[in-house]
């Protein structure tokens, strides 16, 4: 049995909930959740004024001993990111707008409670 009660899927499912509610707290516009196409997936795309915003949300139970959620956003999951922002960029005709990267690291405690949400904007 998993300490948190919660599997991996239900934790990254609730990180990006709360990930989202965080955004529309601040006046985000939720555009997306876990858009998908060939390349990959985004957790989030959100719009603030003229910004086009693509979010990775990582969640983590507990302590820190195996870093932070946002440490494990690596240069080839960023690659990864950018290459579908790009898609979506081109399918939804959003030249327009300026995009930018963030991450959202959401630490629960073992029973799926919120412990914090950061934001880190431009985070590559």
């Amino acid at each position: 049995m998993k300490e948190t009660g919660l599997n991996r899927k239900q934790l990254g499912a609730l990180g990006e909930e709360r990930a989202a509610q965080y955004l529309e707290g601040l006046g985000y516009r939720i555009r997306e959740r876990n858009w998908r196409c060939r390349t990959g997936e985004i957790d989030i795309i959100a719009e603030s004024g003229p910004l086009l915003i693509f979010v990775e949300v990582r969640t983590r139970s507990g302590n820190r001993a195996f870093g932070t959620p946002q440490e494990s956003v690596d240069y080839r999951k960023q690659q990864q990111v950018a290459g579908t922002a790009q898609v979506y960029i081109h399918r939804c005709q959003l030249q327009e707008l300026q995009p930018r990267f963030d991450v959202i690291s959401v630490m629960t405690d073992k029973a799926g409670g919120s412990i914090s949400i950061e934001h880190f904007e431009n985070a590559f």
